[in-house]
């Protein structure tokens, strides 16, 4: 984020014929899921399991079920796709003359939309409640929403967040055949913005009650439904906007303490005027925005908790994230969006994560000390 360097490249995704470009996660075939949790193997909990390993999480999160113990402490991910790879692959194995699919194939441990959390779960070695979340590109930013009632419920002390997704044939054509995949490198805002990068990529937070006045705290949520199309927003933004100020009511704050907004931003036409129109209605047009899916690709089900933690680290060092590719901003957009990284002191931060069908889900995170 501070180098303003990005991850996206031409596609090169096994036979995907696409003129376009993703953001993968290098490596993951030479990596497979071995031991006892070998049935798990798929790209998506390849995926998971280096988020877990990434920046100390499985061993903090270790720590933690000593305090609390494996049965105290929650897991809720968020993914759109879960390991439809291994469905892809089975069905282009299948025998030739019954048609049936190979025996590696475990639709259980792979394809099922729980497949992802029962993963998590089992990594960690932990025995407490277990939720899987798909509601499309907001599913990670709804799995804090679920922990924290979780939590509030008495449900379990402490919660694993996060989501994970990764490429796959079905995603890739899928957006292709919507006609909302760029040919060039996505460039959320631009006047010339044509569509989305998808990337792949797995986040994760320990969420636990807040004890003392010090790190980064998650201090609101809120989600909202519109229901006006399967796959586009409310043209006018109202059911964005509804989440944004829930997430505001909920914390207790203003729209004036929000130092900085990390935009759903996909680079689509309409979703970024829809989204425009959601953050100035409730926000007005001075809290600084910027879009980092054009480093990172629109990871779908991962977006939510990526991006959370994107707001998180700029909270943390001290920096307001900018919006790569984007050369000449939309005129007709008003939010004020920040192309170059900046120096500065955010305290709250805002992240928004809009799902296909109205699912809509905003966060606010804030840095305590």
């Amino acid at each position: 984020m501070l180098e303003q360097s990005g991850g996206l490249r031409p596609c090169g995704f096994e036979d995907a014929d696409l003129a376009t470009w993703i953001g993968r996660v290098e490596g993951l075939e030479e990596v497979p899921i071995e031991g006892p949790l070998a049935p798990f193997d798929c790209r998506t909990n390849r995926v998971a399991r280096l988020g877990l390993e990434s920046d100390g999480f499985a061993t903090a999160v270790a720590d933690a079920r000593d305090v609390y113990g494996a049965g105290r402490i929650g897991v809720f991910v968020g993914s759109s796709t879960s390991g439809i790879d291994r469905t892809e692959r089975a069905y282009r194995e299948r025998d030739p003359a019954s048609l049936r699919l190979p025996e590696w194939f475990a639709y259980r441990f792979a394809h099922n939309a729980f497949a992802p959390a029962d993963f998590v779960r089992r990594y960690l070695g932990l025995e407490g409640v277990t939720v899987a979340i798909a509601t499309a590109c907001s599913s990670s930013a709804k799995a804090f929403a679920s922990a924290h009632r979780a939590m509030a419920a008495g449900l379990c002390d402490a919660a694993v967040v996060g989501g994970v997704d990764s490429l796959c044939l079905t995603t890739l054509y899928g957006f292709n055949a919507l006609g909302l995949l760029a040919p060039e490198p996505c460039r959320p805002w631009d006047r010339n913005r044509q569509g989305i990068s998808i990337g792949e990529a797995a986040g994760f937070a320990l969420l636990e009650p807040v004890r003392e006045r010090a790190g980064i705290a998650l201090i609101g949520y809120g989600e909202s439904s519109d229901g006006y199309h399967m796959s586009s927003p409310q043209p006018d933004g109202a059911g964005a906007a509804a989440a944004i100020r829930a997430a505001l009511d909920r914390a207790g704050l203003q729209p004036d303490a929000v130092d900085y907004v990390n935009l759903h931003g996909t680079g689509t036409p309409f979703n970024d005027r829809t989204e425009d129109r959601a953050v100035v209605s409730v926000l007005g047009q001075a809290a600084p925005c910027s879009s980092t899916k054009g480093a990172t690709g629109h990871t779908l089900g991962a977006a939510g908790v990526v991006e959370a933690l994107l707001s998180w680290l700029a909270l943390e060092h001290a920096f307001l994230p900018g919006t790569l590719n984007t050369a000449e901003v939309d005129s007709d957009l008003r939010a004020r969006l920040l192309l170059a990284t900046e120096r500065a002191t955010p305290r709250v931060a805002l992240s928004n994560s809009f799902g296909f069908g109205g699912s809509n889900c905003s966060l606010l995170l804030e840095r305590l000390t």
